[in-house]
């Protein structure tokens, strides 16, 4: 497979940016006024770009910083030694060399097609523990059986330049066109923690006998851990409406990022067995058996999506709030960290570098001629996005 190397200093060969479509879908909220956004006319006119492995411009430094030009919808990011693994939402993964700024294009082979249509596709994608010698990731995808659209959770192996489906383990979790949730982690119990959305029916996330609206745990090959806090079941807490986001912190606290119907966007301290209220309370309301957010936006929107935490505070990729933002979980206090490229959509944090992509080319951005991209910034210097 042809790879193509740029390093800053042999000079950089600038490329034709890839061709978008502006009729895909958000993945804000798709209700009238969609989290203070106008609503996609036509969430199913989608037309996805074709990406190449000569149209991907790496930009590697000599101080080792790496940033990537010219995606399509990232999802999430993956790192594994010195390599990069960014699943894209029609249904790829980008793995990139950050040594020598090598591409490679990875299909994605799996027995249900993917959908990728409104919010769905391939979203969460996260590599195995052991995954320098097995090889094998795990998944969160739409789908559609007899019409009806649906997420699964699977794991894949890399086979080649192919990641190919080994097991399906756990499918059936309820879809739509918007709402779908997406993201899987594995958490520091070693256990595999998905979240999934309301797709639009806010009643499902009360009912815990339905996997909409939860966040779930299961062990790594699929089956129910004996000390979930629900008899016989993958739920893990409930009430929410759409979360995108899981990041846990020093003491092993579970953090969720999770969008608001209008506003209300959230950021919500996860225990087990517990009701975060959707749709019966929002922002600082209470009710008797449910657990309001540790931090909330109010009547402006976030729409957060992936989050990682690095001494005490969760660094949110926030989609329509158009920046990086903090939570510090000692004193509550939100501040903007990084608001120069547009959307994003996760961040990855080592050492001291935090690794975030965007996703403008969602049908609610403004891309430029690089976008999507992934960026590498310092989180003890200033660094602009050009």
């Amino acid at each position: 497979m042809k790879k193509s190397i740029y390093l800053s200093l042999l000079g950089l060969v600038l490329v034709v940016g890839i061709v978008y479509s502006l009729n895909n879908p958000s993945d804000d909220n798709m209700n009238e006024t969609n989290n203070g956004e106008t609503e996609t006319q036509d969430p199913y006119n989608e037309e996805a770009v074709e990406v190449s492995e000569d149209s991907i411009e790496v930009v590697a430094s000599d101080d080792g910083t790496i940033n990537a030009n010219n995606l399509f919808i990232p999802w999430t990011i993956n790192k594994h030694a010195n390599s990069f693994y960014l699943s894209q939402r029609d249904g790829k993964v980008i793995e990139i060399d950050g040594d020598f700024g090598l591409v490679e294009i990875q299909d994605v082979e799996v027995s249900e097609d993917i959908l990728h249509e409104g919010e769905g596709g391939f979203l969460g994608f996260t590599l195995a523990p052991d995954f320098d010698s097995s090889q094998k990731a795990f998944a969160y995808h739409t789908y559609q059986d007899n019409g009806e659209t649906l997420n699964r959770i699977v794991s894949l192996k890399l086979e080649e330049n192919t990641w190919v489906e080994d097991e399906v383990l756990l499918d059936n979790i309820p879809g739509g066109e918007i709402n779908n949730g997406g993201r899987v982690q594995i958490g520091p119990d070693g256990m595999l923690y998905a979240t999934t959305g309301d797709t639009a029916q806010g009643d499902l996330s009360q009912d815990i006998d339905s996997l909409a609206g939860k966040i779930l745990r299961m062990d790594l090959n699929g089956e129910i851990p004996q000390d979930n806090p629900f008899e016989d079941s993958y739920v893990y807490s409930y009430g929410h409406r759409n979360s995108q986001g899981l990041a846990w912190d020093e003491e092993g606290n579970l953090y969720s990022s999770e969008h608001g119907e209008d506003g209300h966007d959230e950021i919500n301290l996860i225990e087990a067995g517990q009701n975060y209220g959707w749709p019966v309370i929002t922002g600082d309301e209470e009710q008797s058996g449910m657990v309001k957010p540790v931090a909330h936006s109010g009547e402006e929107t976030w729409a957060p999506s992936g989050m990682a935490m690095h001494d005490g505070k969760l660094y949110v990729a926030s989609l329509a709030g158009k920046q990086i933002f903090t939570y510090d979980t000692d004193n509550d206090e939100v501040h903007t960290f990084y608001d120069e490229a547009g959307r994003m959509r996760d961040v990855l944090i080592e050492n001291d570098e935090i690794f975030t992509i965007t996703s403008n080319n969602d049908s609610r951005g403004e891309p430029t001629a690089k976008d999507d991209r992934l960026l590498q910034l310092s989180l003890t210097e200033e660094v602009s996005a050009d």
